[in-house]
């Protein structure tokens, strides 16, 4: 997709590798940063919370992905006063209006996941034969 930018007059595309618009899609095609959208979708979760939900994340990507759609704009970093402290991270406006299109995309990998991976299995299945294996 192309569009126009009438007040910077160039063309915004993600297929120009010196737009921003491509760096923001690779923002969002990270699989850690649509699991913790999809995450953040119901409300506010702690630290603890975001890696029992995702699973397999490790701690130190969870934390490079919180900073990373914190320093973006996606998510809120909440610190509480309290003892110990309590942090929430929360989706802002901006990472709300993320909500449809990833919640399609995750539609359709739970819907599409089983051809996905018949397909491979075809797939190696027939690089094992042309290797002779």
């Amino acid at each position: 997709m192309t569009i126009v930018n009438p007040r910077a007059r160039s063309v915004i595309s993600v297929f120009d590798p010196e737009c921003p618009s491509r760096y923001t899609l690779e923002l969002f095609t990270d699989k850690w940063a649509m699991l913790i959208i999809v995450a953040l979708k119901r409300g506010a979760r702690r630290n603890g919370e975001l890696k029992r939900a995702i699973g397999n994340i490790s701690q130190k990507m969870l934390t490079q992905t919180l900073r990373t759609l914190e320093n973006n704009g996606i998510v809120e970093r909440t610190v509480f006063n309290t003892v110990p402290p309590h942090v929430e991270y929360t989706l802002t406006e901006l990472g709300i209006s993320l909500n449809e299109p990833i919640f399609a995309l995750a539609d359709w990998a739970e819907k599409h996941w089983a051809e996905v991976l018949a397909a491979r299995s075809r797939s190696q299945t027939g690089e094992d034969a042309a290797r002779g294996e």
